[in-house]
């Protein structure tokens, strides 16, 4: 192996082109969804941004972007899921880094 060879390591984020010692939160949002519009699943709708919205605010690396939703709609297809399409759409445009959901 020849002795002059040098290493110079990468100072560029190979996925998003940002310095490796810059400093920069992840954009993270979630998904919340009930398929039915029963009183127990809207319950349990609510309960599901309250709980995704305190969870990511609590970690200091991560931004806030919003909790995507939709209520009472089907999972079989995302035909009439607008807060998923939304979600997706703002994902394809970098608008988030990270999806949490249940």
């Amino acid at each position: 192996m020849a002795k002059n060879v040098k290493t110079i390591p990468a100072t560029l984020n190979r996925f998003t082109s940002v310095p490796k010692t810059a400093v920069t939160k992840r954009k993270v949002c979630a998904y919340a969804r009930v398929s039915t519009d029963h009183e127990e699943q809207l319950t349990s709708y609510a309960a599901q941004v309250d709980y995704y919205t305190n969870y990511i605010k609590n970690h200091s690396e991560w931004e806030f972007v919003k909790v995507y939703s939709d209520e009472g709609v089907t999972g079989c297809n995302t035909k009439h899921r607008i807060g998923f399409a939304q979600m997706v759409a703002d994902a394809l445009d970098g608008k988030i880094d990270i999806l949490t959901a249940y």
